[in-house]
């Protein structure tokens, strides 16, 4: 039997127990065994971590300059490119995703360090005229918002927490990590490597719990500034009501029920292999997936059979081993969800082309690559799964496929498929969505906005403008004449 790993919370600069003494295991969900005991952390630990983050924030981390934290920020990079390797096997064990995968997200990881590294010098104000120019000059300086409570999802732990990090390191802020119960041992010794790498003490602190009330206590703890979140709507509506009550910002990424728009003129080969980067990667759990299959009523039949045709020949089976092309479902109750919503799909009596069952050859917590034909309203078609689901329906005409694509309260993701110019850039226009890809799908990159629209989020991730998320503007008046104002005259 393998050696079982135990990791601490990370606060101040080392692994630490929990005040309570209490331990949770982590089961790795293709082995189904238990691989590692976390700490379990409250409500306490959420005080001393903020804590800490203050004092960073107030102290050493508050005094750098935007010179000294790029500096810091590239020596970051580095050591996580070093460090890939022993990271995305962390991340492989605790979410079941595929090594291939992890390995390629963790290699490149850096990239968002290195590139917000280039804008943490540059956090500049301006000068702003005045009604009176002799009598008063006006200028703006940005000032980072503080301490940030950070809540990040199971799925691709250390890539959705450096959607928040990098750019609020870049900012100056500090920040309190929540990871989820279900994957939060790559986070403990990815805040280690940034330690080790010159980040200060204080400056990001982990804390791991199984209990729902230690989220609940960094979402409302009146020592942050900030919650950026990611996860379920719900949650996410939760989460904002909490940080609302101290008049928080918050940034919310949520979830999604993104629309993959495939007109007759398209390349249906290259469709299809979208298709199936957009809902089957990952097993389908990511905020993105391609999940609705809106396409051209005269194409669906050959396009569908495409799909069904590369879902049946998904290689499944152990995460770590090259030759896997899908691995299992991350954890139990997300497996029993993605199966309720299959079982729901027939009671309906949608068809299902393919899958729409447990991989009984492998055990665990496999689902087969599925496809559904059905009707826009279909429940599978409208809510999120967070699995290995497509659901295909289609359209008869431009307005129909743009009116379908924008019938859900999400706002994520989508993408066009056609050989047409002009449409295309309409269509991407029309989709009401924070991203849209023409001819692909499941492309992020560290300097491209990435958020939602409707009840997909608040706020943007990646690009200069992240960085603004985690600042504020101060004005400033400077009197010129040295004379003396009119009490009660303003300005």
């Amino acid at each position: 039997m393998p050696d079982i790993e135990s990791f601490g919370m990370f606060i101040d600069g080392q692994q630490v127990p929990a005040l309570s003494g209490r331990t949770f295991e982590s089961t790795n969900p293709w082995t189904g065994t238990t691989w590692a005991t976390m700490a379990d952390g409250g409500p306490e630990d959420v005080d001393r971590a903020v804590a800490s983050s203050r004092a960073a924030y107030e102290g050493e981390w508050g005094r750098m300059t935007g010179f000294d934290r790029a500096r810091i920020l590239r020596r970051v990079a580095d050591a996580i490119t070093d460090d890939a390797d022993r990271l995305a096997r962390l991340e492989v064990n605790d979410s079941g995703k595929l090594l291939r995968e992890m390995l390629g997200q963790l290699q490149g990881l850096g990239t968002w360090y290195s590139y917000f590294s280039g804008l943490a010098d540059k956090l500049e104000g301006r000068t702003v005229p005045q009604v009176n120019p002799s009598t008063y000059f006006g200028y703006t300086t940005k000032t980072p918002i503080g301490v940030v409570g950070a809540i990040t999802p199971w799925n691709s732990p250390l890539l959705l927490l450096t959607f928040k990090l990098a750019p609020l390191l870049a900012a100056g802020c500090t920040c309190v990590v929540k990871p989820s119960e279900h994957a939060p041992a790559s986070t403990v010794a990815f805040a280690e490597v940034l330690h080790a790498a010159g980040l200060p003490a204080g400056v990001l602190n982990v804390v791991t719990g199984w209990d729902r009330s230690t989220g609940e206590r960094l979402a409302s703890h009146e020592g942050v500034d900030k919650v950026a979140f990611t996860g379920s709507t719900a949650t996410g509506i939760k989460v904002a009501q909490a940080a609302v009550a101290n008049v928080n910002r918050v940034t919310l990424e949520l979830g999604g029920k993104s629309p993959q728009v495939v007109f007759p003129d398209a390349d249906l080969d290259a469709a299809a292999n979208g298709l199936v980067a957009g809902v089957f990667a990952a097993t389908g759990q990511t905020c993105m997936a391609g999940s609705r299959l809106v396409v051209h009523e005269s194409v669906r039949d050959e396009l569908v059979a495409k799909v069904v045709a590369r879902a049946e020949a998904i290689q499944q089976g152990d995460p770590t081993d090259a030759a896997t092309e899908m691995g299992p479902v991350a954890n139990q109750p997300q497996y029993e969800k993605v199966l309720g919503y299959l079982q729901g799909a027939r009671d309906e009596g949608w068809t299902i082309a393919t899958g729409g069952e447990p991989n009984a050859d492998l055990g665990g917590l496999f689902v087969k690559p599925t496809v559904v034909v059905a009707e826009h309203d279909a429940t599978i078609a409208r809510e999120e799964v967070f699995g290995p689901v497509l659901t295909a329906y289609t359209f008869t005409d431009e307005d129909e496929a743009v009116r379908l694509a924008n019938d859900t309260p999400y706002g994520l993701a989508g993408a066009v498929w056609t050989k047409d110019v002009h449409r295309a850039h309409r269509v991407a226009h029309a989709i009401k969505a924070g991203t849209v890809w023409i001819n692909a799908y499941r492309v992020v990159a560290p300097n491209m906005p990435f958020g939602g629209f409707g009840m997909s989020g608040i706020g943007r991730e990646n690009g200069s403008a992240a960085v603004e998320e985690y600042l504020e503007t101060k004005s400033v008046y400077v009197e010129l004449t040295g004379g003396t104002r009119d009490p009660f005259k303003l300005g």
